[in-house]
């Protein structure tokens, strides 16, 4: 007899028929003491966007802040301190950022951070959560963005700042301080990630998710229905 999904797996497979999603959400939770009853990493990651691939193919770990010491900017964005012997890479990264004329020392200010660093961080997709959720990331194609986006502002859960841009790790720390947001995502994201040209992202606080759903549901049927609007409309007045 096959057990019944959890409440999460539900969940998962709602945003993923609405949205017609090609990869999992990812969650994302962040603790202030190491969990029980979880795998920690084991093992090393350019940045700490890698850990997002791994949970979207189904891995389920936590992360210490020292996982997390490959990728400054990241860290930068986790509020994670680098450890004394690799603290100058933070500058040497931004140095080289501002040397090929990637981002602008005018620009640091404007990158979310977490409040504070995180003991450990729990990654896992959205169905596998092990503890609920404080982000839960959709790497989706424009059109599905455009509804996730949509059911954000009707659940008021955000979704009115513009699209973020680089570095597309602060859609995490953003999304807790203002609700839903979107990323344009970067060019390390979609390297480590394997992000495609066609997708971006959306961060939805895991504190919203329930009644985001809900609204989805309503912003799908809405969108139908003003698609067959529009859709009879241009075969009507269009003479082009």
């Amino acid at each position: 007899m096959n057990a019944s999904p959890t409440p999460w797996q539900q969940r998962e497979d709602e945003f993923t028929s609405a949205l017609r999603l090609a990869s999992r959400p990812v969650s994302v939770t962040f603790l202030d003491t190491e969990p029980a009853g979880i795998d920690k990493f084991m093992g090393t990651e350019p940045s700490g966007c890698s850990f997002w691939r791994l949970a979207a193919n189904g891995r389920v770990f936590y992360t210490l802040p020292s996982d997390h010491f490959n990728c400054a900017v990241g860290a930068y964005t986790l509020n994670i301190p680098l450890s004394p012997e690799r603290e100058k890479e933070t500058e040497q990264t931004l140095q080289m950022m501002f040397g090929v004329g990637y981002i602008r020392p005018e620009d640091v200010p404007g990158i979310t951070r977490l409040a504070k660093a995180p003991a450990a961080t729990v990654f896992a997709p959205l169905g596998a959560a092990p503890v609920a959720p404080d982000v839960v990331l959709f790497a989706c194609r424009p059109a599905a963005a455009m509804l996730l986006n949509e059911a954000a502002m009707r659940a008021g859960s955000g979704g009115m700042l513009p699209p973020l841009g680089r570095p597309s790790c602060m859609a995490l720390p953003a999304a807790l301080a203002s609700g839903t947001v979107s990323s344009l995502g970067c060019t390390g994201n979609r390297m480590y990630t394997g992000l495609r040209e066609d997708e971006l992202y959306v961060a939805v606080p895991g504190a919203d998710l329930e009644k985001v759903a809900g609204a989805l549901e309503i912003i799908v049927s809405a969108n139908q229905a003003i698609s067959d609007y529009a859709r009879e409309r241009r075969t009507q007045l269009s003479n082009l």
